[in-house]
Order: C-alpha cells, then structure tokens, then sequence
C-alpha cells in the first residue's frame, strides 16, 4: 500500500468520524479502509484511533499524527501541481464556487461549454449563497457577487450584475403598465428573500443621475429565484431579477421588460482566487476563460 494514499485514508477517517464515512467518501470498502489505518499503526507501533463498537476518536498520538499527515498531504499536491504547471494543456479537477441564481443559471452553461473545449479538466462546482471561506473549504475559483469583504485574495472584475424588472403580457394587459418606479406600489411584486418590518426589502431604480426607491410588496416571497421566475411567467406579478436570464424570456415573449428607461440595482461582480494559491495552468485558463466571457 501507498503511504501517501494511506496517509490520506487515516485524514479522511479522522475528520468524517467513521470508517464507514471515510468508505462512502473514498469509495473504498470499509475493510481497506480498516487496512489502511492498521498498516500506519503498524508501521508506527503505535494506536491512532481508539474504536469501540459505538465510537471511535483519535489518540494523543493520533491527534498529532493527524496534523501532520495534512501538512505531507498539501504539499504533496504542491509538488504535483508544479509537475502540471509545466504542461501547456490545462488538466486535473478545479473547485469553483458561485452563487446560486449567476450559478445555476448562468456559469452552467458556460462550465459545459469549457468542459467541451478542454475534455482534460474536471469541474467540482458548489452553489451556495453564504460567504464560504476558500482556503478552509478548498476552493480555488470563486464567483462573488457583491462587494468584497475577503482577506488576501487576488480578485478581477467582472461585469456588473444587472437586475431589471418583468412581468408577462398577460399580467400586463389586466393590471397596466408601470411607468415610474413609485407606480410599483400599486402592483403585485414577487419579492427575492425573507425580509422583515425592520429590514424591508428595497429595488433601487436610477435615471438621469436620480435614484427611486421602491419597497415591493406582494403575495409571494421565495428564498429561491427560480420560484419567482416561474410564478411572473405564470401571470403572478412582476418580478426583479438577473438580466443574463430574464432576456432569455423577454426574446421568447414569456416576459415583457418594464421601465426600460430606469436602470435597474446593479452589484460588482468578482472572480476570485486565494492569494497564496499556485497559479497553475488549469486556475490561469479557467480565470482567463471567465474574464472573457463574463468581462
């Protein structure tokens, strides 16, 4: 057996909590697993993780150990990515992070589309809303929607992330068309996230150096944007949301954009990556890619 790969069979059983976790994660059977921890015990003379029949938990020695396996581990990896850095073909798997609407409804498509253009790379992309912490969750790429708040990060502007208001022709026909902002107050407004009394939600139009303030309020909230979409599509109200996806449906004649003559809330878009990460050929491509796409 490899000592690295044992190595990594003892991190990954340490931090899932079980041998069993470490089997499905591994996709190894629980009796390598079992193999693995027995031959660095063997090899050490010394017990790493104490197991009963209900639970199991690292020894002193085992803590240590533990700390230090990760160490040999990362810099393993180092000296392998230094290896691919010399190869002009971008290769090996790229942790991207994004938000989850940009992410599932517009990076999607531009990830298959490289995928295609380099069949060597692999993508493990995650969708989440939160602020995730890139070196402790392992990310190398990540989309940022919103002012940065981050540590030491080298981060590349994008496009800005436009919203602009809809509704379909139907819901249009039966109650009118906004003209201004303030005429929103007299529509059903499907309304992006959970908001209270003291922190209501607020759509900030702008036009001729002039920004309005509206405070939508209808009979719909979602926390998931999809929601809202399908429900303005249905006749439900107007909605406010990307304009990457919405002139998908503006084109089709399932929406109609309404106060074209305002611009809509705009946020700064970012790509990400931790200062400290080694710019291999595959992050350089996959930022490259993005900034030409998204620019």
């Amino acid at each position: 057996m490899d000592r690295l790969t044992s190595m990594n069979v003892f991190v990954r059983t340490s931090e899932l909590g079980s041998f069993a976790a470490a089997s499905e994660a591994l996709r190894i059977s629980p009796q390598m697993v079992a193999k693995h921890i027995a031959r660095l015990e063997a090899r050490l003379g010394t017990v790493l993780i104490n197991r009963t029949t209900r639970r199991q938990h690292l020894t002193d020695i085992g803590r240590s150990y533990y700390e230090r396996c990760k160490v040999v581990l990362v810099e393993a990896e180092a000296a392998d990515a230094i290896a691919l850095e010399m190869k002009t073909t971008p290769s090996g798997v790229i942790r991207v992070n994004a938000p989850v609407t940009f992410g599932s409804s517009t990076l999607a498509p531009f990830i298959t589309q490289y995928l295609d253009n380099f069949p060597e790379t692999q993508v493990e992309l995650t969708l989440t809303d939160r602020l995730v912490d890139p070196v402790e969750e392992g990310y190398e790429v990540i989309l940022r929607i919103g002012e940065l708040t981050d540590g030491p990060m080298i981060a590349s502007p994008l496009r800005p992330y436009r919203l602009i208001a809809c509704a379909s022709p139907g819901y249009l026909a039966q109650n009118g068309v906004p003209d201004t902002p303030a005429s929103l107050a007299q529509h059903s407004c499907l309304v992006y996230g959970i908001w209270s009394p003291q922190d209501p939600c607020r759509w900030i139009f702008s036009k001729d150096g002039k920004t309005h303030e509206v405070r939508p309020a209808g009979r719909l909230r979602a926390n998931d944007w999809r929601a809202l979409l399908h429900a303005a599509v249905k006749g439900y109200g107007v909605t406010l949301g990307p304009e990457d996806v919405l002139k998908e449906e503006i084109t089709a004649g399932r929406l109609v954009q309404i106060l074209p003559d305002y611009t809509g809330p705009s946020r700064p878009m970012h790509v990400l990556t931790p200062a400290g990460l080694r710019q291999t050929v595959k992050i350089r491509c996959f930022i490259n890619a993005i900034k030409e796409a998204f620019g």
